[in-house]
């Protein structure tokens, strides 16, 4: 098996307790907090050696993130290129291939893409909460 070099994953974080009162504790809502899985994402070899193209192999993803997040790394103007693929349909990994023009590398166009993701759907979920709140939709 070849060598691979790790790099950094997000992952959600138990809701934290807030303190009622002396005798009460109660759940806040969810809150993810961004926390390293150094197994994650793994950069596999064959990179350039300037860093401006790289592929990675993220575990335990398929279609879901990796369609999403090919189109958020495409939206950036320093990304010359950016695909993946699902290996086979019985592993559970996702490959993505990421080429720059050169003013970012191949990992920061990666981290730039999943912030732009997770800022996507943060504007997605309070739209929807204020919608809700609105009364625009019954949730029975």
């Amino acid at each position: 098996m070849a060598d691979t070099t790790t790099a950094m994953e997000v992952e959600a974080v138990a809701p934290a307790k807030t303190e009622l009162n002396d005798q009460e504790m109660v759940d806040d809502e969810p809150e993810y907090t961004p926390a390293i899985d150094p197994n994650k994402i793994q950069i596999l070899p064959g990179a350039s050696e300037d860093g401006t193209a790289a592929s990675f192999r993220i575990l335990q993803e398929d279609h879901t993130l990796g369609n999403a997040l090919r189109y958020a790394i495409m939206k950036n103007p320093d990304v010359e290129f950016c695909g993946y693929s699902i290996p086979h349909p019985s592993e559970a990994a996702m490959n993505l291939r990421i080429q720059t023009y050169g003013e970012i590398t191949a990992v920061q166009a990666l981290e730039k893409g999943l912030d732009d993701l997770v800022d996507l759907c943060d504007h997605i979920e309070n739209e929807f909460r204020k919608a809700v709140e609105a009364g625009g939709y019954d949730t029975a």
